[in-house]
């Protein structure tokens, strides 16, 4: 099974396609429940049946091992262990395998359904009240609900290649001349996990920093900046100098909110920066022509800062 991923990564359409998998779980009477996750089309490069698996010593307790994959050899990780599921030897014998952050992993699942189309609009930021940091968001349908999982968190907590590099030192003391301090960013991502770290890191650097769980929060945030100006005459990028922001958001995607910023000609100089995951060279080329200033691979914070001395001073 080989999706598709050229899906609607340029259109801004606001729509995206979910691969449905289950990781299913016994409860305390010994009965099997099914858990219902999803993964963003575009991520996957391809799903197969659980091939031989080599063991790695002193691995993280989530690595299952590794497994060769054509010509290349990948990090196999047992999705259920990282989720804290009670599998009780329920067999995980299909292989996802992610592409994303410049990184090739395996997740083991119980299996694979099908691919749904959706709108971000239908995908619901999780409720605070039970909100798990692995989970981004919450897709209701008839009769169950998927659970869009935070792979970049998951995996990156697993492996130091996948952790956020942060910026250096004589970057971060650069402000005293740069006058980072008078200018405001505005940051979009749905990844408590990633925003809090790209927050840091600017306000480190000495930025003002404003947050957005989604596309949907943030284009509120920019309307709001919009009729204060017009009401005070002051320009716009003394408020708010520069956004940026990820893809993959509940409610509005970053596409979308891109695209909703470029059809505003009183936003015309604002800049936009997307910082995502899924920034391979064509998908850059698609998403300048939808109008953002620049791009950014996750999880590259050093040349984020750098990014936002360049269009927001």
């Amino acid at each position: 099974m080989e999706p598709n991923n050229k899906i609607l990564l340029e259109s801004g359409t606001n729509e995206l396609e979910i691969v449905e998998f289950r990781i299913d779980e016994v409860d305390g009477k010994g009965n099997v429940v099914p858990c219902y996750f999803g993964v963003n089309v575009a991520k996957v490069r391809e799903i197969i049946r659980l091939p031989e698996t080599r063991k790695v010593v002193n691995s993280h307790p989530c690595v299952s091992g590794m497994i060769k994959l054509r010509d290349q050899v990948i990090t196999l990780i047992d999705l259920s262990r990282s989720l804290n599921k009670n599998t009780d030897g329920i067999p995980a014998d299909r292989v996802i395998v992610l592409e994303f952050n410049r990184i090739v992993v395996g997740i083991q699942v119980h299996s694979v359904s099908r691919i749904y189309r959706i709108s971000w609009e239908n995908v619901e930021p999780p409720v605070k009240a039970i909100h798990d940091a692995n989970i981004t968001g919450v897709v209701k349908m008839e009769d169950r609900i998927i659970l869009i999982l935070d792979f970049e968190k998951i995996i990156g907590e697993l492996s130091s290649t996948m952790a956020l590099a942060t910026p250096g030192e004589d970057l971060m003391q650069a402000n005293s001349a740069l006058n980072r301090g008078a200018r405001t960013i505005l940051v979009a991502d749905d990844s408590a996990f990633i925003r809090r770290t790209m927050c840091g890191s600017l306000r480190e650097a000495g930025y003002q920093v404003v947050e957005a769980e989604n596309g949907e929060e943030a284009w509120e945030h920019v309307q709001a900046v919009r009729q204060k100006c017009a009401g005070s005459g002051q320009p716009l990028k003394e408020v708010l100098s520069l956004v940026i922001t990820d893809i993959e958001m509940p409610r509005m995607d970053g596409l979308h909110l891109t695209s909703l910023i470029r059809k505003e000609a009183d936003l015309d100089g604002l800049p936009v920066v997307i910082f995502s995951s899924l920034a391979s060279d064509d998908n850059k080329m698609k998403w300048r022509n939808l109008g953002a200033s620049d791009i950014l691979t996750k999880p590259d914070l050093p040349n984020l800062v750098q990014k936002a001395d360049t269009l927001a001073l």
